[in-house]
């Protein structure tokens, strides 16, 4: 624990702000969540969550009733102020800061010399200058000398943020020195990683350049898989194959990019300069498109009338996290189509559709594996042969391509394979 520093207020107890605040308070200092929602911040103090994370209930109940943390709908005077809001991306595709904005306006008004306020929330590069400073600068204190403020982005993945918090390297990017080194000091209680030092800016931008690299990437993935449809060759073999070069990566290609960071990120750099950024809006086109080449697949596998049941609707694997999945938007395209498509789900993540996967498989005309949940590498197919009124597999992700892919009993579609 940081001496300088008794009282953290964290601003946004959501997927990052809550995991965040669980940490401070284990490691001594006293924590307010403060959010606007009612509902939140009374189950916080009941020491409940409202987000899925393992193992965050019992951290969050245990720190609640030793008295480290409590919730607040109301903005309270602390050392550090901690802003874990969301950026949300409007409908064309620029960055929301309204809850930054907000979030820095209620700053303002409590904030005393000597604070530090520190933005976890991804944001365009700039953010820290030209929003939050100006912001901060109202209260008339000078920002640098009796406030201290800095960027250092979460980089953690929805099923580890409790290991990764901990365990991750961080990017700190202060407004000057000072700024940056005691947002060290304040994560050197808990950080186990390395912490590095940069500007604002820099780190806005890292934190960017991470998930569009990866974004990228997957574009290249999802367009060797509908290239290899084309040309008659199995993406997934083509993937394997060069894959043996020891400088050659390629990822899986899917039916989309998903999460809040990936499928965001990438357009609060192409809207800062949007002349400058073609590979990455092409990349983003790319990977937004994948969902209607599924939905190409479905009709043309049961044409546009029957049952089709989707197994798992989360944005990736073995979480409960929706945010941005494709899958989500493959099942609103079905919709349009209700008179139709029958439309059955499952997902063990998610407490709606967490029911009887036999009766979701029963009658379909088409099975889509939407998420490779382990769960489904289970699946019991000699049931589902004998459930399925017509026998038509897709697969979106490459997990039972050799569990089922000879089984010739099955009509079998994997995407990204052209293969007859």
């Amino acid at each position: 624990m940081s001496r300088q520093f008794k009282k953290i207020c964290v601003i946004g107890v959501g997927y990052i702000g809550l995991p965040t605040a669980a940490i401070l308070a284990n490691s001594g200092y006293e924590v307010v969540g403060y959010d606007l929602d009612e509902f939140v911040v009374s189950e916080l103090n009941q020491g409940r969550i409202t987000i899925s994370e393992p193992h965050l209930d019992e951290l969050v109940r245990s720190e609640v009733e030793k008295g480290n943390l409590r919730g607040s709908t109301t903005i309270e005077e602390a050392d550090v102020f901690s802003i874990a809001v969301p950026t949300p991306i409007t409908k064309d595709k620029k960055a929301d800061l309204s809850y930054v904005v907000a979030a820095a306006n209620s700053i303002k008004d409590v904030v005393k010399k000597g604070n530090l306020v520190v933005l976890e929330s991804t944001s365009p590069p700039g953010t820290v200058e030209e929003c939050i400073v100006p912001i901060l600068e109202k209260s008339g204190l000078n920002i640098g000398e009796d406030v201290f403020v800095a960027h250092s982005p979460e980089r953690v993945i929805p099923g580890k943020i409790l290991e990764e918090l901990v365990e991750n390297n961080r990017i700190i990017g202060g407004i000057n020195l000072q700024s940056s080194e005691m947002v060290r000091d304040l994560f050197r209680s808990f950080v186990k990683g390395e912490m590095f030092i940069t500007d604002s800016r820099t780190a806005e931008m890292c934190k960017l350049m991470e998930n569009t690299y990866r974004d990228v990437n997957i574009a290249l993935a999802n367009e060797l898989a509908v290239i290899c449809e084309s040309q008659g060759i199995d993406a997934w073999e083509v993937r394997e194959l060069s894959n043996q070069h020891q400088r050659v990566n390629i990822h899986m290609p899917g039916p989309g990019v998903g999460g809040h960071c990936i499928a965001v990120d990438p357009w609060f750099i192409h809207e800062k300069e949007p002349e400058k950024s073609p590979l990455i809006h092409q990349s983003r086109v790319i990977n937004d498109s994948m969902p209607a080449h599924v939905f190409e697949k479905v009709v043309k596998s049961v044409g546009k009338k029957g049952k089709v049941a989707v197994l798992g609707i989360t944005y990736k694997p073995d979480v409960g996290d929706l945010r941005e999945s494709p899958i989500l938007k493959l099942i609103d395209m079905l919709k349009k189509d209700e008179a139709n498509y029958e439309i059955a789900i499952h997902d063990p993540f998610i407490k709606e559709y967490n029911v009887d996967i036999n009766t979701v498989i029963s009658h379909a005309d088409l099975v889509v594996l939407g998420v490779n949940h382990k769960q489904y590498l289970n699946v019991d197919f000699e049931a589902m042969h004998k459930l399925m009124r017509q026998k038509n597999i897709l697969d979106t992700r490459g997990s039972w391509k050799n569990l089922i892919g000879e089984d010739s009993r099955f009509h079998y579609t994997l995407l990204g394979c052209g293969k007859r």
